[in-house]
């Protein structure tokens, strides 16, 4: 019997989620369904298979130290941690890491699990790859198909032949078509995860998708380790074609069989999607925050940074955030990818981050701007760093509330304790540093003609960032 090596995706901007999901927070990193992130979940869902390695994950570059923190926040390690230096969809996040682990192990049998879902009992999903192992070191790609709760239009459908055999993959239907899909009863939804051979899917792309997996190959041939991190080759990686699985390969090969899945499942790719997996009071809503809700019923109701107040309100969504509020009906959120497409073309940040922005570091909280000045709440974890820097455009103001810093201040290095400050003038290099074993909080005031972010010249970094 092969060993199991899972791999979890981690890609994926979760737009439709928007404004809690944000492209430098995405989806799987958020704790929407309790104390631990999506990611979270998938990991301890996958880590309780038998004979399972530990996870070798994909994510992109800027996700990275995200990635290490959750899992060390399980107390796991990966085996891997690949960097997708560009966003090239899940066949080459797929092939870089059956390259990699196909080096390892000949025989690497392969699940792959988007980081993303819910799947509720974890044992139907064990129970389901038991069911799919003999098929797929037969030489069978394994998919796994959810039963149909409801006419969905925001899933993808596969149509079951006899046994296990696969007839055909749909793209997602009108409502009418995926009603009729459901009423068949041959239909399942496709739950994007996959059970197979690393060497079956590398001939597989071989045959199918040539472009795609030479590209790869020179990825990982260019490619070098760093740490717990293993960074692909820029270049090669992004000639390839950005595909699908299933466009790549699934939709196109004979050896896919269909296993299905008896679970509680979700993808979690909507807001109404979400009020579904979550528990509902008496009135049928979920209220997460600071939420008031008078004669109020069938609604999803968020706030994340200040009050929120409903009255008379029915089959609504509302989710505020610190600089976003969305209002929408259920029925409208696959929609809701839009608004965020309008907010990249006119350029503006709340497409991208939050007010609170992490880094590798900590975080750093915008509390005010205006003209020529803004004001940032600063958090540096126990024993790290920010860059060794300077700025052409401003200088900088530290007031430390809680914690112990470290400050270069051009040739000096002096220690700053609570309810002590310090200048940084325009153009000095310096680098904040928390040598404590708490976490280090201080008020960062920024004044200048120019406060992006872009400003900052790095001449040293720990965290190898530009």
């Amino acid at each position: 019997m092969s060993a199991l090596y899972p791999i979890i995706l981690c890609g994926g901007s979760g737009s439709r989620l928007w404004p809690l999901s944000r492209e430098s927070y995405p989806k799987q990193f958020l704790r929407v369904r309790g104390s631990v992130s999506l990611l979270q979940e998938t990991v301890q869902r996958l880590q309780g298979l038998p004979g399972a390695s530990a996870p070798t994950l994909v994510c992109g570059e800027s996700s990275r130290f995200l990635v290490l923190e959750q899992l060390c926040a399980l107390e796991m390690s990966p085996a891997t941690v690949l960097l997708e230096p560009v966003a090239r969809n899940t066949a080459p996040a797929l092939t870089i890491a059956a390259l990699q682990l196909q080096a390892q192990d000949p025989e690497a049998l392969l699940l792959v699990s988007p980081a993303d879902h819910v799947i509720e009992p974890s044992a139907a999903l064990h129970q389901a790859v038991a069911q799919g192992l003999p098929l797929a070191n037969a030489g069978h790609i394994v998919i796994f198909g959810i039963q149909p709760t409801a006419p969905e239009t925001g899933y993808g459908y596969i149509q079951r032949g006899p046994g296990t055999t696969v007839k055909a993959f749909v793209e997602k239907p009108n409502a009418e078509t995926a009603a009729q899909y459901v009423s068949s009863g041959e239909y399942l939804w496709n739950s994007g995860m996959c059970l197979l051979k690393a060497s079956v899917w590398l001939s597989e792309m071989e045959r199918l998708a040539p472009e795609i997996l030479h590209a790869c190959q020179a990825a990982i041939h260019g490619g070098k380790a760093d740490g717990a991190f293993f960074r692909v080759a820029a270049e090669a990686f992004g000639s390839s074609p950005s595909q699908s699985l299933d466009y790549a390969v699934l939709e196109r090969t004979p050896l896919t069989a269909v296993i299905p899945l008896d679970a509680q499942w979700s993808d979690v790719g909507c807001w109404a999607a979400l009020h579904e997996v979550l528990p509902q009071d008496e009135q049928g809503n979920v209220l997460h925050g600071d939420v008031i809700a008078v004669d109020t019923h069938n609604s999803l109701i968020a706030a994340h940074s200040r009050l929120v107040a409903a009255v008379g309100v029915e089959n609504l969504v509302i989710v505020e955030t610190a600089d976003a509020v969305l209002v929408t009906p259920p029925d409208r959120t696959q929609e809701v990818r839009a608004i965020v497409e309008r907010l990249q073309a006119a350029k503006r940040p709340e497409a991208e981050t939050h007010r609170r922005v992490y880094r590798p570091w900590g975080y750093y909280e915008s509390l005010d701007q205006g003209e020529r000045f803004q004001v940032k709440r600063i958090l540096v974890k126990p024993g790290e760093a920010l860059s060794l820097q300077h700025h052409h455009h401003r200088s900088e103001h530290w007031i430390v509330v809680r914690g112990t810093a470290q400050v270069t201040r051009g040739e000096e290095q002096f220690l700053l304790s609570e309810n002590q400050s310090t200048y940084i003038p325009l153009g000095v290099t310096h680098r904040l540093e928390n040598p404590g074993s708490i976490p280090l909080e201080l008020i960062e005031v920024q004044s200048g003609s120019y406060l992006g972010e872009d400003d900052i010249v790095r001449l040293e970094d720990r965290y190898q960032r530009k």
